[in-house]
């Protein structure tokens, strides 16, 4: 299953100005934020498929969002494993 993940920016321009490093439930990953029409900074929380930002979400809606997820228990596991294991360069 796949599923999009909401992720707190914590540094942009990771290499590139078009990467971000984002942290979901502790881990931290490199997404591509190029198809955001602004930029996010840091503290910012966007929504994460396959390695990509498709938008910026508030706080109040990532962290419901996440709560929601950590109820579907082994799937979220599944999805944040996939997260760790992935690399975008």
């Amino acid at each position: 299953m796949c599923l999009a993940i909401p992720g707190e920016v914590v540094e942009v321009g990771v290499g590139r100005p078009e990467l971000a490093r984002v942290e979901v439930s502790g881990v931290r990953r490199t997404v591509n934020v190029g198809l955001l029409a602004v930029p996010p900074a840091p503290g910012d929380w966007v929504l994460i498929h396959v390695g990509f930002a498709l938008s910026v979400v508030d706080e109040a809606e990532a962290r419901a969002t996440l709560a929601l997820l950590e109820e579907l228990g082994q799937a979220y596991e599944d999805e944040l494993a996939a997260l760790a294991g992935s690399r975008i360069d």
